[in-house]
């Protein structure tokens, strides 16, 4: 699922695969930019920003994405057969001499004026892994509702970007709450530790091929061991024993620890 570790990492491997390069082919394939034509502009460079990519090009363009649940970027060498998906989901085709990077089940594709970037991500917190990231402000963004379930105020970009689905479930767990605990419910030092502690995780992860926040070695134990409580529904707490639980919450899966975890329950 991507993330905002996961994200950057693709950033990184499109800005090794374009930049510096002339495109020698462009496809937007979605109908509002489908007449586009890179072709023949040079990259300048591809960052993250929170989940969204920035793909910005000469001219003072920019190719904004948002990969969402299942979307996802491939880079392929000349000749390499495409794998990501059928062709029918393929949003963007993006070549030069040496590599083509593909984005498909793309949710998120616009072609954007470099100088109007903060129309796509303007609304963002403080960037975990950016060169914006202020604990200070990511702090103050997340008591500023201190009636607001964790878990939401956690996945809200607008507080601090680059938290999905798993390290909500995997903070508010380290925190000791569940996600329908308010804000307000958890005592000032946790809050501030919550905030520490998202940094830490998604720095330790961000060169990782396979995220893990328990301290397990990526060539340990299966994956769901690497992951204190995120996709481990029925599966005893690595912690106490006890089944991990799941409901859903904002439309989307909530894991948590009955015994270690203190708080409502959806």
């Amino acid at each position: 699922m991507p993330e905002g570790d996961t994200v950057l990492q693709t950033a990184g491997r499109l800005h090794t695969a374009l930049a510096g390069q002339v495109l020698t082919r462009s496809d937007l394939r979605v109908p509002r930019f489908a007449t586009a034509d890179l072709t023949g502009r040079t990259v300048l460079d591809v960052v993250s920003r929170g989940k969204h990519l920035l793909t910005r090009v000469e001219g003072g363009l920019t190719l904004h994405s948002h990969l969402r649940m299942d979307g996802a970027w491939r880079v392929y060498a000349p000749g390499e057969r495409w794998r990501g998906g059928p062709t029918h989901q393929i949003r963007a085709i993006l070549a030069n001499a040496e590599h083509t990077a593909v984005g498909y089940r793309l949710p998120v594709l616009e072609l954007l004026r470099t100088r109007d970037e903060s129309k796509a991500v303007g609304h963002l917190g403080p960037d975990l892994l950016g060169p914006d990231w202020d604990p200070d402000t990511a702090l103050r963004n997340l008591l500023a509702a201190p009636g607001r379930p964790l878990g939401e105020a956690l996945l809200d970009q607008r507080n601090l970007a680059g938290i999905g689905n798993i390290y909500k479930a995997e903070l508010c767990f380290l925190a000791r709450a569940t996600p329908w605990l308010t804000v307000g419910e958890l005592p000032a030092p946790t809050v501030v530790r919550l905030v520490t502690t998202a940094k830490q995780l998604l720095e330790a992860n961000r060169d990782r091929p396979i995220r893990t926040t328990t301290g397990t070695s990526v060539r340990g134990p299966g994956p769901k061991e690497r992951l204190w409580v995120y996709g481990r529904a029925n599966r005893p707490c690595l912690r106490c024993g006890t089944p991990i639980r799941t409901a859903d919450q904002d439309s989307r899966p909530a894991y948590w620890c009955p015994h270690c975890q203190s708080g409502p329950t959806g």
